[in-house]
């Protein structure tokens, strides 16, 4: 488990008002998440939501012959389950730990029951599935029109804003999973930031050298999501 587990390590639990946040403390289960570990299947009934800590969850959209491709990544930012508040219950898209750590789980009915009593959770939750609509939309323009170098990058910078170092543990087939991309491109692309000097990669595991040079190669995509993000849930945003 964490050193120091704390629900408000996720952002979500912690723009909470007090009493909005402690009445539902009692009810919140820390869970150990490996990596690889699937979430939720397309067209299962949720019974839980998730509320990532020290976790990233992937949002992938599987092909009938096994193909995927990485729609959204949720981290200490969000919440894996929007569908059971929406009202859909189910959802098109596969959720797996893409890099292992920790998450508060939470029964669904419990988060409905909060949500429509039309208060701060409410709000909250409607703000943060804006965002990860944008989040969702802009992937997939970035998929279609941007090169593969430029899409690992935004991929990686996502990533990092949810982790607390610049180490991330993937190997290159789930990159290329996640991407939707042939594991030579990945290689490929790769490479290419590596002879840069902005990662070092070996053995399944990444960790960024230059932040700063990632940013200077990105598309624009990483920059519109961060931006939503950021306007619909302020650090300090008080509801």
């Amino acid at each position: 488990m964490s050193d120091n587990p704390d629900p408000r390590q996720n952002h979500l639990l912690d723009a909470l008002p007090p009493a909005e946040r402690e009445r539902l403390l009692p009810h919140l289960e820390l869970v150990a998440m490996p990596l690889g570990q699937a979430v939720s299947e397309s067209g299962m009934h949720m019974r839980h939501v998730y509320f990532p800590t020290t976790c990233i969850i992937s949002l992938l959209y599987v092909m009938e012959d096994g193909s995927s491709a990485e729609i959204a990544v949720v981290g200490n930012e969000g919440i894996v389950g929007v569908s059971l508040f929406m009202g859909g219950e189910t959802t098109t898209s596969r959720a797996v730990v893409q890099s292992a750590g920790h998450a508060y789980r939470l029964k669904g009915q419990l988060l409905k029951d909060a949500f429509l009593r039309a208060g701060p959770m409410q709000r909250l939750l409607l703000r943060y599935t804006q965002a990860l609509l944008t989040q969702m939309s802009q992937t997939a323009v970035c998929n279609r029109h941007h090169r593969l170098d430029q899409q690992l990058c935004r991929w990686l910078l996502l990533s990092l804003d949810r982790l607390p170092s610049n180490d991330l543990t993937m190997t290159q087939e789930l990159i290329a999973n996640m991407l939707g991309v042939r594991r030579e491109g990945v290689t490929e692309a790769a490479g290419d930031l590596q002879r840069a000097g902005l990662i070092r990669y070996n053995r399944g595991k990444i960790t960024v050298l230059d932040r700063a040079g990632l940013e200077a190669r990105v598309c624009e995509c990483y920059q519109v999501v961060k931006t939503e993000f950021d306007r619909l849930l302020p650090a300090q945003h008080i509801l």
